[in-house]
């Protein structure tokens, strides 16, 4: 009989790539995960890993267990599930991860509503870009995730996540408000109107690799000119003050300014886009009640802010 727990480790290295990596996912030392997968190579009795230079490699017949563990794991995720269900109190841990301005946006009312509908689900929150927290999710580091897509900009896929629509909120262009001296004033005098007129102004944006950023370069370079990206932060609130300082411009979703009235100006961009935010989970994992509360509380958060969601775009 082949080790559930083994399978598991065999699973992750096809995962992650190396026993360095699996063990720091799992809290182990490699040379224990290095020892467990030498004894399920002796329990299939077949040759499960092979070394190609300093690295190690999953031979054929290690592909096909993944395939099965891949099955396994999932079946055993809906009986988790199902006996949670079966349960009169919602309890149990949730790990959720989340990008900035959604945290910012509804986790404080979103935990408050936990403590006290579902005081016995503990929620472990991470921030996280969605691109990275979908895969993790799929990879079983976390249960679910707020995540973003930009009209246009297809978030990344995975076959075994679902996605439930939370809402959508408006792009805009952000500047200084009239009269902030800084480096924007000093390079225009005349007031922004329109994203045309931010050609060779000063921009902050996301690091490269984020959807925000390729989105906000296409915007500019649809504009008619490429952005004079000067400042690259992925803590929003600091390109807010950036902005509010009279020293950059940025394009900012309006969850940023929920709960707080921005000082800056906000001008409409052409087409007048939206992203939309949205939860994904396991579809092994998602009828299980603490998530099903955690989903419900979120709903509830999102629809105070901003009404019914909206389709998500494909």
């Amino acid at each position: 009989m082949l080790d559930v727990k083994r399978l598991r480790l065999l699973r992750e290295l096809h995962i992650r790539g190396t026993l360095a990596d699996v063990a720091l996912a799992l809290q182990y030392s490699p040379s224990a995960v290095s020892q467990q997968l030498a004894l399920l190579e002796k329990e299939a009795g077949v040759k499960l890993l092979r070394k190609v230079g300093r690295r190690v490699q999953l031979t054929p017949q290690a592909q096909i267990l993944v395939a099965h563990t891949a099955e396994i794991l999932e079946t055993l995720e809906r009986a988790e599930a199902d006996m949670s269900a079966s349960l009169t109190t919602v309890t149990g841990t949730v790990k959720l991860a989340v990008f900035q301005s959604a945290a910012l946006a509804l986790l404080p009312e979103m935990l408050t509503a936990m403590a006290q509908d579902y005081p016995d689900v503990r929620i472990e929150m991470t921030q996280r870009e969605p691109e990275t927290a979908l895969y993790e999710t799929w990879a079983r580091d976390f249960d679910l995730v707020v995540a973003e897509q930009y009209p246009g900009h297809a978030a990344p896929r995975h076959p075994e996540l679902d996605r439930v629509v939370l809402t959508t909120d408006a792009i805009r262009l952000a500047v200084p408000s009239p009269g902030v001296r800084g480096t924007v004033s000093h390079l225009r005098g005349e007031p922004v109107l329109h994203i045309e007129d931010t050609a060779g102004l000063p921009w902050v944006m996301e690091p490269r690799g984020a959807a925000s950023r390729h989105w906000a370069e296409q915007a500019c370079r649809q504009a008619g000119f490429e952005p004079d990206v000067r400042f690259e932060t992925a803590d929003l609130q600091a390109q807010v003050r950036l902005i509010e300082s009279g020293n950059a411009v940025a394009l900012m979703p309006d969850l940023m300014w929920t709960g707080r009235d921005p000082a800056l100006t906000l001008i409409e961009l052409p087409g007048r886009p939206r992203r939309t935010v949205f939860t994904a989970a396991r579809r092994a994992s998602r009828s299980r009640p603490a998530i099903l509360a955690c989903r419900e509380i979120l709903e509830r958060a999102a629809h105070g802010i901003s009404g019914d969601p909206a389709e998500l775009p494909s």
